[in-house]
């Protein structure tokens, strides 16, 4: 599992490597946020765990019938262990990033 997560660091698309870039340091209303962690068998692209909240960032290959489907069953696991999921379009971050990080921050307890 190590070994995919660096893979997945060292691979991520741009779209990640913005969004890492604001929500990393505590950037984003000081939260912490990990990116490529683990949780059960899934790897979530960021999460914060003081939030219980996982955000998402979903390329072209999340399109199909076939990925949505285990989209929305990874999803729904990852909601039944009591974490907040959000997903957002690759397009999404890298062309209205605002929007994307109003979106995070109001799922933020307080």
């Amino acid at each position: 599992m190590e070994e995919t997560r660096r893979l997945l660091r060292r691979e991520q698309t741009q779209a990640e490597e913005v969004l890492w870039g604001v929500l990393r340091g505590r950037r984003l209303e000081n939260r912490k946020f990990r990116r490529q962690y683990s949780v059960g068998y899934f790897v979530l692209d960021f999460y914060c765990p003081e939030e219980r909240l996982a955000v998402e960032v979903d390329g072209n290959v999340h399109d199909s019938d076939e990925a949505q489907a285990y989209d929305a069953h990874r999803t729904e696991a990852i909601k039944g262990l009591e974490i907040n999921v959000i997903r957002c379009k690759n397009e999404e971050v890298l062309g209205d990033l605002s929007t994307v990080l109003k979106k995070i921050k109001s799922n933020f307890k307080q």
